[in-house]
């Protein structure tokens, strides 16, 4: 058994297609098919149930699986610590991040990128399942989301800002000289909000039963920019993260207002695996954001 047999098994068990899985690893189906064979003769132990197509793998292939993950993640470690070594930083940092988090991510990805210049960076939006599952299966390297409500389990966090929330609706006399709204009144507005399966939404709801209402979203979405542009070409009204308002900019005709009673607020932060040692990649983005105010950056663009 080599590294190159555990690649090809756990390629296949994240594309579940044996074709899919040899295209990933640059090799023809019956190498990869051949590897995996090898591997079940080295170990003495069936790993993949075996038909027309992919079907999975059996309880010994899942066991297998775990190890050749850590085993994979651990040699990609190994190989950035040689070539930091040598050159400087470089190799993939993969990045999770909650929908919401979004329009501040880039004030820690720039500074990033600045200080170690040979490295590549994938961020996708994901829910804070997917970024559980993510940090445990090694498919990603950090997480933005939040730290105090449904908070991740084997996992290191760093805070990096309160996250607060307003109410965007259109101008109205109803809203004039008002400085704030409470959740029970913002209940009432046609909202557009982010789909239940995300944890901000899930937050949402909860203020709004604390606040004695049930909301109802007229209009769900997972993406951010369907629920911008309902809110600026449509009569629609939104509940964001206060954190969202420097990447919007001018908002003609529209009206920011804080929600209160309650005054809600959650912390938002990164987090890691709790494993040692940590991807350099990993280890170097947390060291950046360790450095740097995120809390005082959000604040000065609102300002």
């Amino acid at each position: 058994m080599i590294l190159r047999h555990l690649e090809f098994l756990t390629a296949l068990a994240r594309e579940r297609h044996f074709a899919r899985a040899a295209t990933a690893c640059n090799v023809s189906q019956s190498t990869l098919s051949a590897g995996i064979k090898q591997m079940e003769e080295s170990l003495g132990a069936l790993l993949v149930e075996r038909g027309q197509r992919y079907v999975g793998l059996t309880s010994e292939g899942l066991k297998v699986l775990e190890w050749a993950q850590h085993v994979m993640t651990d040699f990609d470690g190994l190989q950035q610590s040689l070539a930091e070594m040598r050159s400087g930083l470089g190799g993939q940092l993969k990045i999770g991040a909650i929908p919401v988090t979004l329009p501040i991510i880039s004030l820690l990805t720039t500074p990033f990128a600045k200080l170690h210049s040979h490295t590549t960076m994938i961020i996708r939006a994901l829910t804070s399942i997917e970024i559980q599952r993510g940090l445990d299966d090694f498919s990603l390297d950090i997480g933005v989301t939040y730290l105090d409500n449904e908070p991740l389990v084997r996992v290191r966090r760093l805070q990096l800002y309160i996250e607060r929330y307003v109410l965007l609706a259109r101008e109205s006399e109803h809203l004039k000289n008002r400085e704030t709204i409470s959740w029970s009144e913002a209940a009432a507005y046609p909202l557009c909000l982010l789909t239940s399966d995300m944890q901000n939404r899930r937050i949402l709801d909860m203020h709004f039963r604390e606040a004695g209402t049930e909301v109802h979203a007229v209009i769900e979405t997972n993406s951010l920019i369907t629920l911008w542009s309902h809110l600026r070409f449509g009569d629609w009204a939104t509940v964001v993260p206060h954190s969202f308002l420097p990447l919007l900019g001018e908002m003609n005709g529209l009206r920011v207002l804080p929600l209160v009673e309650p005054n809600a607020a959650h912390a938002v932060g990164l987090v890691a695996s709790d494993r040692d040692p940590l991807p350099p990649v990993a280890r170097a983005f947390l060291d950046v954001a360790k450095q740097f105010d995120l809390r005082r950056e959000i604040a000065r663009r609102l300002d």
